[in-house]
């Protein structure tokens, strides 16, 4: 005769501290918790709040955009854009002006430097939305039809770049260091042309081509 005991034939344990029948398994507890997408809590489990309606669902995840307008480099654009877009992924992703460089997108590198309402500007830290009626020059409005700016010039006479992933930056740069009037002197030059580095080492250079500008020489 077989002495095996069916599971509902198996006493309860006399043990105090066993876990009582009905306890669920810590498996069970932890899918069941994560199936209804509720919240643990002492003494049970509570749901969580009712999922969004579609609608509600949908303008949660539009962000927030604006119209703008401004003038880059002697054309107007009107354009509706992300609150979030910078000026630099404005230029190179939707006017096609790729001249203005990405580097460290954090405004420390100085390759996305562009030149707003005259002065120079760090494009991957200024936000679009603010420049609603302004004007923007870029490296690609330098040249007036086939004939280079003398700082463009300048650079290519001096041989003031290597790799070139900077220079569209530093001829801005020197624009505009040229127009607000720094160049008394090298050191002057060099000091405000600290934010524009160039990983190959051309300064030198670079500041030559600028003086050589700034002085008509």
């Amino acid at each position: 005769m077989s002495t095996e005991l069916t599971e509902s034939a198996v006493p309860p344990s006399t043990d105090p501290s066993a876990e009582p029948a009905s306890a669920p398994s810590r498996r069970t507890f932890i899918a069941t918790t994560t199936a209804v997408g509720g919240a643990v809590v002492a003494g049970g489990l509570v749901t969580g709040s009712p999922l969004l309606g579609a609608g509600e669902a949908a303008a949660a995840e539009t962000p927030p955009s604006s119209r703008v307008s401004l003038t880059v480099n002697g054309k107007r654009h009107t354009v509706t854009v992300d609150n979030r877009t910078s000026l630099l992924d404005l230029l190179r992703e939707h006017l096609d002006l790729p001249g203005s460089k990405k580097g460290c997108n954090a405004g420390a590198c100085g390759a996305c430097t562009v030149l707003v309402d005259g002065r120079r500007v760090n494009s991957c830290l200024t936000l679009t939305v603010r420049l609603d009626g302004a004007e923007v020059t870029t490296i690609e409005g330098l040249a007036s039809g086939d004939e280079l700016h003398p700082l463009q010039k300048a650079f290519i006479e001096e041989d003031a770049f290597q790799c070139g992933y900077c220079t569209p930056g530093q001829v801005m740069s020197g624009v505009g260091c040229i127009q607000e009037g720094h160049t008394g002197s090298k050191d002057e030059i060099r000091e405000w042309m600290s934010g524009n580095i160039c990983r190959c080492g051309c300064y030198v250079k670079i500041v030559r081509a600028v003086e050589q500008t700034a002085h008509g020489k």
